[in-house]
């Protein structure tokens, strides 16, 4: 063979596996395209009765985001659009006790985050605000018997667990066992020592066309409920203030609204990576789709969408 010639044999395969990587991204591009969930049909339910206690109020505390498009929060998003992941905790102030939903990034997110798949962290960069912890603290708050109830165990819900060490967390009996069987998904949770959890149960009715729930204070001001899907212990919870204002905190069953209002679920290789059950995942943002069109009084808040948070005030001073 003439030296610098390449053989057709050679040619041949380099354009196979050209072709055959083209088809690969195109099909891979199929599955981030608009493709909405059937609709479910109208709930026959009715809006439970809640009697939040005049104390109670409810504020944002913002601890950073993940950079993102919308392309890969949910089907249909464009890959043009910059759609930040933010992190954000809400705090509950009750007179019976005040609750953390969720703690996002916490003081340790920066060696937390080494603990990752490389293969994540290579396709994630993020940016960190000031930790819950450190936002209390600035505002002079005192706690009221303070717990935090996490929507599930994943690494942007559970970083500041760290920063609470003697504060009681409620999780689910399902969740609980994902925290220790999880692998990768639930590292950051796993490897903070002492964390004081506390396993609840849905002992509740239904509410609002899920099976069971579990109200915290018997007042309908915080009620949970099991959403599976996202991962296995994974919850919903709906907040009533006493202005008559209610929210539904869906942790991550949606990344941005558009997953609920859209019913557009998130793009095949997200739903590979982060979901325990695709089809959980589905039946629950149909359920929630519906949910949210019946009662739109409600503001659905996925965890990541700072547009659910916006009209929450920050805590003060």
């Amino acid at each position: 063979m003439t030296k610098g010639r390449r053989s057709p044999h050679v040619a041949k395969v380099r354009l196979a596996l050209a072709a055959a990587a083209l088809v690969g991204i195109a099909a891979l591009l199929r599955t981030c395209a608009s493709a909405p969930l059937p609709a479910g049909p109208a709930l026959a339910v009715q809006l439970p009765p809640a009697t939040p206690p005049a104390g109670m109020t409810l504020h944002r505390l913002p601890t950073g985001f993940v950079h993102r498009r919308a392309a890969s929060a949910y089907r249909g998003g464009s890959f043009f659009e910059e759609r930040n992941s933010a992190v954000i905790a809400a705090l509950i102030a009750h007179p019976r006790g005040d609750l953390l939903i969720d703690t996002g990034f916490g003081r340790d997110i920066d060696a937390q985050f080494q603990r990752l798949p490389l293969a994540f962290r290579l396709v994630t960069t993020y940016e960190r605000a000031l930790p819950a912890v450190e936002q209390l603290r600035a505002a002079g708050y005192e706690p009221n018997e303070l717990r935090i109830l996490l929507t599930h165990a994943h690494w942007d819900h559970t970083s500041g667990l760290a920063d609470f060490p003697t504060t009681p967390v409620l999780i689910t009996r399902e969740e609980r066992r994902f925290v220790d069987e999880g692998g990768v998904r639930t590292v950051v949770a796993r490897s903070t020592s002492a964390v004081h959890y506390e396993e609840y149960d849905f002992e509740g009715g239904p509410y609002l066309g899920y099976p069971k729930s579990h109200d915290l204070y018997g007042d309908g001001a915080i009620v949970v409920v099991p959403a599976p899907g996202h991962t296995p212990g994974s919850v919903i919870v709906f907040v009533s203030l006493p202005a008559g204002k209610r929210y539904a905190f869906i942790g991550d069953l949606a990344w941005q609204r558009e997953g609920v209002v859209e019913r557009e679920e998130r793009p095949w290789i997200w739903r590979l990576a982060v979901d325990s059950d695709e089809a959980k995942v589905r039946d629950g943002l149909v359920h929630l789709s519906a949910l949210s069109a019946q009662f739109q009084e409600i503001t659905i808040v996925p965890a990541h969408d700072a547009r659910g948070f916006a009209d929450l005030p920050l805590l003060q001073p």
